[in-house]
């Protein structure tokens, strides 16, 4: 509970929901329902606080007990379980998604944080609300476990082609770099903007302990090479982009 405690802090800080007292769990009643409308109207109302800290309770033992169930559905019922205990006043579902890839990390099904289940819930939104709604209102496990199910299979595909892609991408710079000689500084920086995708020369300079003038050379011939582009041209503090990369990461991939 400290750690969902810390990760909200984190997540809700400079963003939507900064006011709604980041990193601690609610002490008041709230619901689910359109803006603006009243409690009697709601589309779901979590437990009350003394519930909501028995079922926290009882989620906390649940995640560390052992269980015959497949991980991937054991993993779909905690993932209901803390949006039906909704125990923050904002963020809920941020804390939640998150959740699902510490446990896949936990249970060492996942090396690193590759699997972006929420693409797939906010490109289902609807379906996603439903059906969590069906549980608590019908017990309409299956249908759930089925749509996380699927969720997990379609971003797992989603991310090995985002690799690939990344993977050819990252060959074809190193070509293009080998075709001009270019020196080792230049392909260090390559590799950092697959991690950081925008750059300034104090990054590299931070990075990869080099000179601020060695950093600022290899940044205009990555520059002139296309690699990378300025999105605001500017004499200081300019930054650079991996336009490339950018694009794979963030555009629908078929």
């Amino acid at each position: 509970m400290r750690l969902l405690r810390e990760l909200h802090r984190i997540l809700l800080t400079g963003v939507r929901g900064r006011t709604q007292t980041p990193g601690e769990f609610r002490t008041v009643q709230n619901y689910i329902g359109r803006l603006g409308a009243s409690e009697d109207i709601a589309t779901f109302i979590p437990p009350p606080v003394p519930q909501m800290n028995e079922g926290l309770g009882a989620l906390e033992k649940y995640l560390h007990r052992k269980s015959d169930l497949p991980p991937l559905v054991r993993l779909a019922l905690i993932h209901y379980q803390f949006e039906a205990i909704h125990p923050f006043l904002d963020g809920n579902g941020r804390v939640g998604r998150l959740l699902v890839t510490l446990v896949l990390h936990e249970e060492k099904l996942l090396d690193q944080p590759l699997l972006y289940l929420s693409a797939f819930f906010e490109m289902h939104r609807a379906q996603y609300y439903e059906l969590l709604l069906a549980v608590s209102q019908h017990g309409e496990f299956e249908q759930w476990i089925r749509f996380f199910l699927e969720g997990v299979r379609t971003q797992s595909e989603d991310a090995v082609r985002r690799a690939d892609r990344l993977h050819a991408l990252r060959e074809d710079y190193q070509a293009r770099l080998k075709k001009t000689k270019a020196p080792p500084l230049q392909y260090r920086i390559v590799d950092l903007l697959f991690e950081h995708i925008v750059v300034s020369a104090s990054t590299v300079v931070n990075e990869l302990d080099v000179t601020h003038r060695a950093a600022m050379m290899s940044l205009r011939a990555l520059a002139a090479l296309k690699l990378v582009t300025e999105p605001v041209k500017r004499k200081r503090y300019r930054v650079f982009w991996a336009k490339e990369i950018d694009r794979i990461l963030g555009s629908d991939v078929a």
